[in-house]
């Protein structure tokens, strides 16, 4: 199998890639030679050979699908104790006042996402 130039700005223009001339007929017999090698490689006896995705062995590690939090809950848990006893408390959690970033339309705020310092 081979191509013509005719063939090549045909496949240029599908792709949308600007050729000139020069560069078409420069273009055709290294495509006829990447054809050649394909159609080499299709007098090859494969009976037997089993097909691959990759030339090394890969296996997928796979695991139980089941639903976990990631151990969150238990982190935070903790967090919390942490937090809790620097402040003194034994059985109290204090928590940071959350600041209410809604914008006059009540939307998020995007001008608090910023470089510049915020204004009081």
């Amino acid at each position: 199998m081979s191509v013509t130039s005719q063939q090549v700005r045909h496949i240029a223009k599908l792709a949308r890639i600007g050729m000139d001339d020069a560069q078409i007929e420069a273009l055709v017999p290294e495509l006829n030679n990447i054809l050649g090698w394909v159609e080499q490689l299709g007098t090859v006896d494969v009976t037997g050979v089993e097909p691959m995705t990759a030339v090394i062995p890969n296996a997928l590690r796979l695991r139980d699908d089941a639903v976990t939090d990631g151990d969150v809950r238990e982190s935070f848990r903790r967090l919390q104790l942490r937090e809790g006893a620097a402040h003194g408390h034994s059985r109290a959690f204090s928590f940071m006042e959350v600041e209410d970033d809604a914008g006059p339309d009540g939307g998020l705020d995007l001008a608090g996402l910023s470089s510049e310092p915020r204004r009081p």
